[in-house]
C-alpha cells in the first residue's frame, strides 16, 4: 500500500473545461494512468452541458512533463482545454465551523446571490463548495461553508433575507445534517392552507368574528388559551356532523404531501402538533401516515357541540412540550428536531426545536425563526434539509408515485 504523499512533496492541479460528453474522465484517466500517478482530490461539475473537472495529483519522481503532455494530448482530442498548476502537499485542511448555507429565491437574482456571498467573506467565512438543489417551483443553492459561527452567520445573513426578499437558512453541516430526525409541523396555515376553526364558525354564521380573533392570537396580541375559549364557545349549538364536513373541505398546503412522503422514506419520525381540533387533526395524520398528532379536543354531548374544549389547551408551551415528548419517544436529542409553524403559539416549539422554520409566517415569528420559507410550497423545507428536488422525484419514480411539478415562478 502506498505512503500517503508528505506535506512537501511535488503535486500538480489539473483543470479540465469543456463540453461534456459520456466517457471523458474514463478517457483522461487512462492517459495518467499510463503515465503512473496518485489521485489526491477530485471535483466535478456540470453547468448546461459545459464541464469542469479538477483534479489534484502526485506524479512520480521527474513525471511532470509527461503527464502533462499526456492529459494534453487526450484535452485535444476530445475538444476540451487543460490548464496545469505546480505545487505542493495536499489541500489545505478545512477550517472548523462548518456550516450550510441555504438560499432560495423565486426568482433567486444575482444582486442577493452578491449580498449572500459578501456578508460570508466579510464574515471571514470560506465557501468551499456550491451546488443547486432545486430550480423549481423555486431556485435553491448550497453553501458549503467553513470558518463560520452558525450563530452570528445567521443573524447577520437574515438582514440580506429581509432587504432582497429571499430565504436563507444556516445550520450546521457535517453530520449534523445527516441521520434520521424527528420533524413536528403546525397545522393550520401550515400543513393545510385553512384554519379549521373559521371554517367551523362559518357554519355557525360568525365566521369574520372568529377570523379577527385568530388574526390576533396568531400575532400574538392576544393570549392563545383565552382566545380559543372565546373562539369556540362561538361554536356552541352545532351537530357533531359539522366535522365532517368541515375535514372533507379541508385542502393540503402545496408540498405537504410530497414532504411528509419524503421525511417518511428518510426514516424520519414525522409528528403534528395543533391549537386546532383532534377530531379533524387526527384524520388529517391518518391520511399521511403521520406518526403522532396532538391537538386539543372538543366538548361533544348529545350530538352537539358545547362551545368549550375538554382536558389542557394546546397553547404555545404545550406545542413545545409534545415535541420534547415525540423527541424522547423517538430517543433523538433535541438537535435532531426539526419545527414548521406559522403563527406566535409556535414560537416555543420553534425555538425548542434544533431548526425552527417559520413556513409564511406572521412578522413576529419570522424573526425569531432560525429560518424562513416564504413561498407557498411546504416541500420547500426538504432543500433547508440539504435535500434535492432530483433525489425527491427518483424516489417518487421508483415506488410508482407522481410528482406534481408546480409551475415556474414567473418575475
Amino acid at each position: 500500500m502506498d505512503e500517503p504523499t508528505p506535506s512537501g512533496a511535488p503535486t500538480l492541479l489539473v483543470t479540465i473545461s469543456g463540453d461534456d460528453r459520456p466517457g471523458v474522465s474514463s478517457a483522461l484517466f487512462d492517459a495518467i494512468a499510463d503515465v503512473g500517478s496518485q489521485v489526491l482530490d477530485l471535483e466535478q461539475v456540470v453547468v448546461r452541458g459545459h464541464l469542469t473537472l479538477a483534479m489534484l495529483l502526485a506524479p512520480g519522481p521527474g513525471d511532470d512533463t509527461r503527464l502533462e503532455r499526456a492529459v494534453t494530448d487526450v484535452a485535444g482530442q476530445l475538444g476540451l482545454a487543460a490548464r496545469f498548476e505546480s505545487g505542493t502537499g495536499d489541500n489545505a485542511p478545512r477550517r472548523t465551523g462548518r456550516v450550510a448555507v441555504v438560499l432560495l429565491g423565486a426568482p433567486l437574482l444575482a444582486s442577493a446571490v452578491a449580498a449572500v456571498t459578501a456578508r460570508i467573506a466579510a464574515h471571514g467565512a470560506n465557501i468551499d463548495r456550491i451546488r443547486r438543489l432545486s430550480r423549481y417551483p423555486v431556485t435553491t443553492v448550497e453553501f458549503d461553508v467553513s470558518g463560520a459561527d452558525v450563530i452570528v452567520l445567521r443573524r447577520e445573513l437574515a438582514l440580506e433575507s429581509h432587504v432582497h426578499g429571499v430565504d436563507i437558512a444556516v445550520a450546521p453541516a457535517g453530520l449534523a445534517r445527516r441521520g434520521r430526525r424527528l420533524v413536528v409541523m403546525d397545522v393550520d396555515s401550515t400543513l393545510i392552507q385553512d384554519e379549521v376553526i373559521e371554517l367551523l364558525a362559518a357554519h355557525a354564521g360568525r365566521e369574520d368574528e372568529v377570523a379577527a380573533v385568530t388574526e390576533a392570537a396568531m400575532r400574538g396580541e392576544l393570549d392563545f388559551a383565552e382566545s380559543l375559549r372565546e373562539r369556540v364557545a362561538a361554536l356552541r349549538g352545532l351537530p357533531e356532523s359539522v366535522l365532517e364536513e368541515v375535514r372533507a373541505s379541508v385542502q393540503f398546503t402545496p408540498g405537504a404531501r410530497t414532504l411528509v412522503r419524503t421525511l417518511k422514506r428518510l426514516g424520519f419520525t414525522v409528528a403534528i402538533v395543533s391549537g386546532g381540533f383532534i377530531e379533524i387533526v387526527a384524520d388529517l395524520a391518518r391520511e399521511l401516515d403521520i406518526d403522532h398528532a396532538h391537538a386539543n379536543r372538543l366538548e361533544i354531548v348529545d350530538g352537539h357541540l358545547t362551545g368549550r374544549v375538554v382536558g389542557d389547551i394546546v397553547d404555545r408551551a404545550g406545542k413545545a412540550a409534545a415535541l420534547r415528548r415525540f423527541a424522547e419517544e423517538a430517543q433523538l436529542p433535541l438537535s435532531r428536531t426539526v419545527a414548521i409553524g406559522d403563527g406566535a403559539n409556535d414560537l416555543d416549539m420553534l425555538e425548542v426545536a434544533g431548526l425552527g422554520i417559520a413556513f409564511n409566517a406572521k412578522p413576529v415569528v419570522r424573526e425569531q425563526a432560525d429560518a424562513a420559507v416564504n413561498v407557498p410550497y411546504l416541500d420547500a423545507v426538504l432543500y433547508l434539509l440539504g435535500i434535492t428536488r432530483e433525489e425527491i422525484e427518483e424516489a417518487d419514480a421508483a415506488d410508482g408515485t407522481p410528482t406534481p411539478a408546480p409551475p415556474i415562478p414567473s418575475r
